[in-house]
């Protein structure tokens, strides 16, 4: 268990997380600002007291018990609490232009109308910043009908006291696990913490929900699958990653590796993340995970890697 404890979850329900909880002196992530949001300070991810909302949208880039069918809810949140050189979604991570802020009846309308269209759940895409505002939505939402599992899509780098009190609010966790290293992760992502931080959350993730369980259709319901992007000349150190992956949370575990990694963002400044991934450098890493006796997940062909898949931030019709 890599010397890490595991927090039992709260009683079902969780705790209702009130929107002058966390902004008054923010500590909802492991860095910790400790700035007045209600006072108009922006810590590290930018975020103030309302959520930052750029693309609300049925997504079908998700792994398949996500997308299923009919497509996964997503909400896409301006702000991130990493700042990795490679960001796919560098637009809204590090900026708020073009984002509509929104308070916790505007973004339950927001949940409504995505189980409206059909989606197979709401998937809350870099919330960790609106913990504090997500969960109030969500307690509108449901008392207005919203029946959909709820999935808390995350860098992984999160505080347990914050998932702590989100117990009995998400249902599937979909957390990344990016780095094993502290240098690497601080290099790249600029948290040199973050391997420590996630591999706790993992843990507390796991605790909360269990293993991933999906119905009949193949459409997940509850419980917990860990992503991995594999980069480019060794960077995430794929083996020791998912190593400690089975570690926390053993050979059940749902991993979705990906293949996905497309050279964006600022990576021109990072010797060997300025080129797409090798097909025998993901070929590696399959091969890592079948040492390893890995037997539950997804894989991608290489060919995935690309801008195609990735939402148009800057359209007028996101929401």
């Amino acid at each position: 268990m890599l010397g890490m404890e595991l927090h039992d979850p709260l009683p079902s329900g969780g705790a209702r997380l009130s929107l002058n909880d966390a902004p008054a002196s923010c500590r909802l992530c492991p860095r910790g600002c400790a700035v007045s949001r209600l006072d108009g300070d922006l810590g590290y991810c930018g975020a103030g007291i309302l959520a930052s909302v750029n693309v609300s949208q049925l997504h079908f880039g998700e792994e398949p018990p996500i997308s299923g069918r009919r497509g996964s809810g997503a909400v896409f949140f301006s702000g991130c609490t990493l700042n990795c050189c490679y960001c796919q979604n560098h637009r809204i991570s590090r900026g708020h232009e073009g984002s509509r802020q929104m308070d916790a009846r505007g973004l339950a309308e927001l949940f409504l109308d995505l189980e409206g269209k059909g989606a197979h759940n709401i998937n809350l895409v870099s919330p960790t910043p609106y913990t504090a505002v997500i969960g109030q939505a969500l307690t509108i939402a449901r008392e207005g009908g919203l029946s959909l599992p709820t999935v808390y899509n995350t860098s992984g780098y999160e505080k347990i006291d914050t998932l702590r009190a989100l117990a009995g609010f998400i249902d599937i966790y979909l957390p990344d696990y990016k780095y094993s290293d502290p240098l690497k992760a601080g290099k790249l992502s600029g948290a040199a913490d973050y391997p420590q931080a996630a591999r706790a959350a993992i843990g507390e993730m796991l605790a909360q929900v269990g293993h991933l369980q999906m119905d009949e259709q193949g459409i997940a319901r509850r419980g917990l699958m860990v992503r991995h992007l594999v980069l480019p000349d060794g960077m995430s150190d794929t083996p020791r990653a998912l190593r400690d992956i089975v570690r926390i949370c053993g050979k059940g575990i749902y991993i979705s590796l990906m293949a996905q990694y497309t050279p964006l963002y600022k990576v021109a400044l990072t010797p060997g993340l300025d080129r797409p991934l090798k097909r025998e450098e993901y070929a590696a890493a399959l091969k890592a995970a079948e040492d390893l006796g890995i037997y539950n997940g997804f894989i991608q062909d290489p060919s995935a890697a690309g801008q195609e898949m990735i939402p148009d931030f800057n359209s007028e019709d996101n929401l």
